[in-house]
């Protein structure tokens, strides 16, 4: 019941933060961030208005325009699975002014090749969440219904294994266990995350990886079952999922989302940036809102130190996954 009251709790987060933010986008506010000249600052997001980043954006918002003293505003940049935001950031001047939210499909897109950014364009200055990753099946698939069992079928033949888009987030996390745990998959790609949930829960394919929040209710429903928690840490809202650490397969597979300011931007303001938003993300409004979502508001916030360097490892890995799938030279 607690859990069902929590999810409730997360929905009616995400909508008062799309009304606040929309109305407090219009304020004026006395005393800006680093500058007057900055007003508002731009948190530039790549996906659609009412989506998880841009939901995410402006929870974070909320609280980040007290700790800075300065309006925030939101821009979309759709297209190109980031390369439009990415493409608009790089023309913004180096002045902490402008924030790029990010999602590992702008660490793809810039592996690919597919815009003018790189990564050592950016400085990561603050990290929002950190979500692990799911293997799910079918919960009428007695014979995939273990991690134990679902290895040793993928010996028999592959795990048909659904997938949003060819690489994507699902593609990569697949690719990096099965070479870890040596578990041949057959990738279908279905062009977006809920036909492949639909194909799963209706048994036209045998597994796929999701988040907890994106599981939750499918898993509630008993349509699917979580075999697996691609991560070190266990999840409280599910003991009973074992972790690959566990097994004794060393991968991680989390979707995260942060913020960053383009390299050049004096390392004063980047503080500043980093120093206001963890506060702001550390504050019962922002935790909420993880807590909504099964995350530890205590561990996924971080700081600039952090998430940078985590930023830089989770390209790198990402880089040699695309690789490996021939998907780069």
């Amino acid at each position: 019941m607690f859990k069902l009251n929590l999810k409730k709790f997360f929905a009616f987060f995400s909508l008062f933060a799309l009304t606040y933010t929309s109305i407090a986008s219009t304020s004026v506010v006395a005393e800006t961030f680093a500058t007057k000249e900055c007003d508002p600052i731009q948190v530039v997001i790549h996906a659609s208005y009412g989506g998880g980043t841009d939901t995410t954006a402006r929870m974070m918002s909320i609280r980040s325009r007290r700790t800075l003293k300065a309006d925030m505003q939101i821009v979309g940049k759709r297209g190109g699975s980031g390369a439009k935001a990415q493409n608009y950031t790089l023309t913004r001047p180096k002045d902490g002014c402008t924030i790029m939210a990010l999602t590992e499909s702008h660490l793809y897109t810039m592996a690919r090749g597919k815009s003018n950014m790189k990564i050592d364009d950016l400085v990561g200055i603050a990290r929002a969440m950190e979500e692990p990753t799911f293997i799910v099946v079918n919960a009428k698939n007695k014979e995939l219904s273990t991690i134990k069992k679902f290895i040793k079928r993928s010996k028999e033949k592959p795990i048909i294994t659904a997938i949003a888009s060819i690489g994507g987030t699902e593609h990569i996390g697949m690719y990096n266990y099965s070479t870890v745990a040596d578990v041949p998959f057959k990738a279908v790609s279905f062009g977006s995350g809920a036909q492949s949930l639909q194909a799963l829960a209706s048994g036209k394919v045998e597994a796929s990886l999701l988040n907890p929040s994106e599981a939750a209710a499918l898993i509630e429903d008993k349509k699917i079952k979580a075999i697996l928690l691609l991560h070190d840490k266990k999840m409280a809202d599910y003991p009973k999922v074992p972790t690959s650490y566990e097994m004794g397969h060393e991968v991680k597979v989390v979707t995260t989302r942060g913020y960053a300011v383009l390299k050049g931007t004096p390392q004063d303001r980047i503080d500043a940036l980093s120093k206001g938003m963890v506060k702001a993300m550390k504050h019962d409004t922002f935790a909420n809102y993880l807590k909504g979502a099964s995350l530890d508001p205590a561990t996924s916030p971080a700081g600039t130190e952090v998430w940078d360097k985590q930023l830089k490892e989770n390209y790198a890995k990402a880089a040699e996954a695309l690789k490996g799938l021939g998907l780069t030279n």
